[in-house]
Order: structure tokens, then sequence, then C-alpha cells
């Protein structure tokens, strides 16, 4: 397990964490600590515990933020993919019913055509004798 050191609000704390994760962790301490910098900034110096519980409020907020943004994401995408499943099934349906069409025409011309020949050899056998 791997040990970093991180600074949040003027004091150093050694943390550890998960080989290879250490670039990672420091980036999320230097980012939790610019909450409290600028909590510092806005309100002075308040208190070491009073800063951390902003910016631990201020974080929370954000993440219940992204969650509820996450959710509509999640629901928009599942109306799309529902819409897209609908448009998927109507394509299949007027596919089939222009094929049993398309079919029917077939057979009608095939009809046509067999009548316009045995009509053509009845008057060549008319016209022949």
């Amino acid at each position: 397990m791997a040990e970093v050191s991180v600074e949040i609000n003027g004091r150093k704390f050694r943390m550890a964490c998960e080989d290879g994760q250490e670039t990672h962790l420091s980036s999320l301490a230097a980012r939790f600590n610019r909450y409290i910098e600028e909590y510092k900034e806005t309100f002075g110096e308040i208190g070491d515990n009073r800063l951390v519980v902003m910016a631990g409020i201020a974080v929370v907020d954000e993440l219940v933020e992204a969650e509820r943004k996450l959710d509509t994401l999640r629901a928009e995408l599942q109306t799309v993919t529902k819409a897209g499943n609908d448009v998927a099934a109507e394509a299949e349906s007027m596919e089939a019913t222009f094929a049993a069409k398309l079919s029917d025409v077939a057979r009608r011309i095939e009809s046509i055509a067999t009548a316009v020949d045995g009509a053509g050899q009845d008057a060549q056998a008319r016209s022949g004798s």
C-alpha cells in the first residue's frame, strides 16, 4: 500500500492509498483544499473544524447535484431508447407490410403475364389454323 503526503488548510497529512492511486489522491486533496481556501477568503479565520465541515458539505452538495443530473440523464436515455425501439419496431412492421404488398403485386403481374401469354397463344393458334 502506498502513502501520500497531502496538505489541507496548511497542515500535512499522511494518507494511505492503493498503489498507483497516489496522483489521484493528491489531486482530490488539492481540490478539497481549494474549497477550504475559498471559504477562508470569504469568511476569514472561523476555525479549522468549521472550514472543514463547510468544505465537506459543499463537496457533498456537488455530489448530490451530480447524482440528480445523472438520474435525469438516465431517465432521458431510457425515454430515447424506448423511442428508438418503437421506431425500429414500426420500421420492421412497415417493411413487412411493404414486402407483403410487393409480393401481392408480383403475383398479380405474373397472373397478368400468364393471361397475356395465354391470350397471345390463343390468338396465334387461331390465326395459324
